[in-house]
């Protein structure tokens, strides 16, 4: 159904052109399986990613168009690994916060710095605005999708599986409800005395203070682009449609607005069975 909503917003005759800006890493595999559905049914996708990244390759699915950045390779998939492995550790739970502040502020910078990039590149950005595009399909963890879509003036789709400090709930006007939801690295379970209901309750207004800094690159570098005052909310709330790949089994149930579609599960087509 999600996939249907989404193609409603392309041509109905002969195929929709799409920009597709994507996330590397685990975000980029899940989108890639919707990239390649898409291109199946004759949809013209064109993907810009920056040049050495980790996982995004060409498909004969979509075409592919690059942009430099400084950050290579190597030392990308150095951060991320290291990144992921920080996140895994158990520490106290002050330790976890202050490890994961130091590491958002990093990643906001390394991928700021590469939207940057891309916003810049001249003979790029004439290339974009030229082709005419339907729609963006971005994963608005990192929003430099969006502010393309925003520059390019034309609707763009999310797909991504949550936001940092609820965000996408704000964005797109889904009521939240702290205080009865166990915040991340609580380790609190949905049955909660009341002494961690308050504390999930102040940690609602930490994850808005954590994610001010992490956005703030984006939101300087929105407002140059767009060369008008941006914030991180106005960016996100012009997004059409959000694909969520949320899972009901493995996150608490929440309300949610028409624009917001499951799509859980749209990245294990394929099915292998376990070994012994």
């Amino acid at each position: 159904a999600g996939v249907l909503v989404f193609l409603s917003l392309l041509c109905s005759a002969g195929g929709g052109e799409l920009l597709a800006v994507p996330m590397d890493g685990s975000h980029w595999l899940s989108l890639r399986s919707l990239l390649v559905a898409l291109g199946q049914k004759g949809h013209q996708i064109v993907t810009v990613a920056p040049e050495g990244s980790s996982n995004v390759e060409a498909s004969a699915y979509y075409s592919l168009r690059t942009y430099p950045v400084p950050l290579r390779r190597e030392k990308l998939r150095t951060r991320v690994r290291s990144f992921g492995n920080d996140l895994f550790e158990r520490k106290p739970f002050l330790q976890r916060i202050t490890a994961l502040r130091e590491k958002v502020l990093l990643f906001s910078s390394l991928y700021s710095s590469s939207c940057s990039s891309l916003l810049h590149n001249k003979d790029l950005m004439r290339y974009l605005q030229s082709s005419k595009f339907d729609a963006v399909l971005t994963d608005p963890v990192v929003p430099c999708g969006q502010i393309l879509a925003l520059y390019l003036s034309i609707p763009s789709v999310f797909s991504l599986r949550g936001l940092p400090c609820s965000s996408d709930l704000q964005a797109a006007r889904c009521p939240d409800f702290p205080f009865y939801v166990p915040r991340t690295f609580t380790d609190n379970s949905d049955r909660m005395t009341f002494i961690q209901h308050v504390e999930s309750s102040v940690l609602k207004s930490l994850d808005s203070f954590l994610c001010n800094f992490a956005y703030l690159p984006f939101e300087l570098l929105a407002s140059d682009v767009l060369h008008r005052p941006v914030r991180v909310e106005e960016l996100l709330s012009h997004g059409s449609i959000w694909l969520e790949r949320m899972d009901f089994g493995f996150e608490y149930p929440m309300p949610a607005m028409p624009s917001i579609v499951f799509v859980e599960g749209i990245n294990c087509g394929k099915k292998n069975p376990l070994s012994q």
